[in-house]
């Protein structure tokens, strides 16, 4: 492996240790290429991470080895990269990368962090703790096909647009679909009731959805993860490069491409061209704040129907008209044993 690199990259230094190590051998792609694509692709990124505090998705010796989710930057950092102190939903706080260049990304990418992964919101002097982004995220279950993902994605877009949003679908990069809105920011709490409101819709709609947070009542459905949506949550961004043996990266589209969007046709080697023949689709955003008001009204109406809330994840807080946080199958054993 070659010796440090050093790359002057927007008015900063940024020095890089093996800038020839593998990190994705199965397609011969190394350190210094995913630093070469992060630049090459650098004003379509920046705006989906800029500000946004991230969490650093380590692979120190590619995405053939071991990784591990950071959340507090390591001290023996350049004086220049740019932080921001958040604190989780666990009340823990920590010094986050918070991107300010391309640089910032760069040097992350010398600690073996592939993905870019940002949190919901800004952090702006004017929002320090409101999301501005309502993100929806399909995750299929074991057995999902692509045509039924494509099936759900456009629900979601139907509903949306029927609620006055806008939403950006994009390839996750792994096996399912994101659909990213810019929103007036809301707190926290509002825009998880407005996403929960939507994947019930888009699940009442759709026979391929399915809004149930425990995996036994899933069955071979695409879920709609409202808890994306909950603070200190990280999504990985348009253009971001996702950890697959082939270099994938999530990307943006229109929504009259959804039928012919394919996740492998999306890499590190072919994404850069994609950008230049089609133009950055995800402009779309730009400056767009949109209401959610349309998607909790939907959500009051569930409540006045009698639908309770959905789980939350364990180490959250519990919401007022959250249901048990215990699985239906341990639910009713427990209930058995009880009688």
């Amino acid at each position: 492996m070659a010796a440090k690199v050093t790359r002057e990259i927007d008015g900063r230094t940024v020095a890089f240790s093996s800038w020839d190590k593998p990190y994705f051998p199965a397609v011969g792609l190394t350190k210094g290429d995913v630093v070469e694509y992060y630049l090459a692709v650098a004003d379509a990124l920046m705006p989906h991470c800029v500000d946004r505090p991230c969490n650093l998705e380590r692979y120190p010796d590619g995405v053939a080895g071991d990784s591990f989710v950071q959340k507090r930057l390591p001290d023996n950092r350049p004086d220049w990269v740019r932080t921001a102190e958040v604190t989780f939903g666990s009340g823990r706080r920590a010094v986050e990368l918070c991107p300010a260049s391309i640089a910032d990304i760069a040097w992350s990418v010398n600690l073996g962090a592939i993905t870019v992964h940002p949190w919901s919101l800004r952090m702006t002097d004017e929002n320090r703790t409101d999301p501005d982004e309502l993100r929806v995220d399909l995750d299929p279950m074991p057995g999902v096909d692509w045509p039924a993902i494509r099936r759900v994605t456009r629900v979601v877009g139907e509903v949306l647009a029927e609620h006055g949003i806008v939403g950006l679908p994009k390839t996750s990069g792994a096996t399912g679909m994101h659909v990213i809105c810019r929103i007036t920011p809301r707190p926290y709490v509002d825009v998880r009731a407005a996403a929960v409101a939507l994947a019930r819709e888009v699940e009442r709609r759709c026979d391929d959805a399915t809004a149930s947070w425990w995996k036994e009542e899933r069955g071979q459905c695409v879920f709609l993860d409202y808890n994306q949506n909950l603070w200190d949550r990280t999504m990985a961004c348009a253009y971001a490069v996702r950890p697959t043996a082939d270099a994938r990266v999530s990307l943006p589209f229109r929504w009259d491409e959804l039928d012919d969007v394919e996740p492998k046709d999306a890499t590190v080697t072919t994404t850069p061209g994609l950008l230049r023949d089609r133009g950055d689709v995800s402009t779309v955003l730009a400056g767009r704040a949109d209401d959610i008001d349309g998607l909790l009204a939907l959500a009051a109406r569930d409540a006045a129907s009698g639908l309770d809330d959905l789980p939350l994840p364990p180490h959250y807080p519990k919401f007022p008209r959250e249901p048990t946080r215990v699985p239906p199958s341990r639910a009713a054993r427990r209930d058995g044993d009880a009688s």
